[in-house]
């Protein structure tokens, strides 16, 4: 079955790219385009898209409140966000309204099209090295003041908050296994089982939490993974 997607962006020119690239696919249809936040919310609702790539910055509602709004509905989508260096302060309260993960504007096609792919399947896009500093460097600001213990960790297992710190961290399966010394499988299955404990979506939930609990920290600034 083709991936329905629907493309929100507020200039003409990149949503034009967006869609050419998407519609060239087999598996992928674009179904609806939205140049703001409003148009997207409705045509959500109308058109039912199984993925809504979603600029940050739009008129008359942006990017983010639109994801909140998106992601709240019974049968929501999974949304990817798109933004851009001189945007990235964004981007954290995007992945907490509910954004299953976001790309830099200025990603390859063919990292475009993955992405979508990922978020369809019900995963994440969260390992670019670009993506992690940002991650690292708002958490920061993010997360100060957080309140500390607001789900509780007593239900997991030390291994499963050791996975849960490293997939904060932006780590994929395979990393994740290699540095513990376990399969892939068995980092599966552990991300399941924490993820089902503490009641959450997905691994940007996952991380998110990680940072309020301080189980994960922001990288200082200049970092580079």
């Amino acid at each position: 079955m083709s991936i329905r997607v629907l493309v929100a962006d507020d200039q003409g020119i990149v949503r034009a790219g967006f869609v050419a690239v998407i519609d060239a696919e087999e598996d992928m249809t674009v179904v609806g385009q939205a140049a703001d936040g409003v148009t997207a919310v409705q045509l959500d609702e109308e058109l039912e898209p199984d993925v809504v790539v979603m600029d940050v910055r739009m008129p008359e509602l942006d990017g983010i409140a639109a994801t909140r709004i998106i992601t709240g509905r019974r049968h929501a989508p999974r949304v990817l966000v798109l933004t851009t260096f001189d945007l990235d302060a964004y981007v954290f309260d995007a992945l907490r309204s509910g954004a299953s993960g976001f790309l830099l504007k200025d990603a390859h096609a063919a990292e475009l099209l993955q992405g979508i792919r990922v978020v369809a399947a019900g995963e994440s896009v969260l390992s670019p090295s670009a993506t992690r500093r940002l991650i690292g460097h708002y958490a920061s600001a993010a997360f100060t003041g957080a309140e500390s213990g607001v789900r509780e960790l007593d239900s997991l297992t030390g291994r499963e908050r050791d996975v849960l710190a490293l997939v904060a961290s932006g780590l994929t399966n395979a990393e994740i296994a290699e540095q513990l010394g376990i399969t892939v499988g068995t980092v599966k299955s552990h991300v399941n089982a924490l993820l089902r404990k503490l009641g959450l979506r997905d691994r940007v939930q996952a991380t998110i939490l990680a940072y309020d609990l301080g189980l994960a920290h922001p990288n200082p600034p200049g970092t580079h993974l």
